[in-house]
This record gives structure tokens, sequence and C-alpha cells, in this order.
């Protein structure tokens, strides 16, 4: 037979070809990845800015650290402008 032998591959060339074939995968993901973290819109950005003073207000009251008196009297002054920070 002529090709009994797989034209001479042995145990070391099947498995040099098949750690080069993970390592190109690998580095095909790795550089997929890497163009879609620089190329994803501005807009999922955003989600990571600092919340406002109402919202931190508000999740406080929700977290139960303020009762809902003082969460109403904060509220107004950060509304009014007229709190210590304020010019």
């Amino acid at each position: 037979m002529m090709y009994w032998n797989d034209n001479g591959m042995n145990g070391w060339g099947i498995g040099l070809m098949m750690l080069s074939l993970l390592v190109f995968l690998g580095l095909l993901i790795a550089a997929a990845v890497v163009l879609l973290h620089h190329l994803r819109p501005v807009a999922q950005h955003s989600a990571t800015r600092r919340p406002d003073a109402e919202q931190v207000l508000a999740e406080r009251l929700a977290r139960g650290e303020i009762d809902p008196d003082e969460y109403r009297r904060r509220l107004e002054v950060l509304r009014e402008g007229t709190g210590p920070g304020a010019s």
C-alpha cells in the first residue's frame, strides 16, 4: 500500500500540527476580542459615568441608610441648590 504510513507523519508531527492550530485559533479569537473592544459604540461607555446626586440619594433610601423624611429633606435641598456647597 502506498499511503499506509500517512506519508511519514508520526505522533510528533500530529501533535505539533494540533498545537499550531490551537495557537492560531487563539490568536484569531484574541484579535477579534481586541477589535470588538475598540469598535464598540460610545453609548456603552456612557454607562460607566458617575450617577448624579439624586440617584445616589435614592439608592441610599433603597438600602435603608436614610429614612423617607431625611430623603425628602435632602432631595429638597438638592433641587433648591441651597446646600452647604452651593454658591
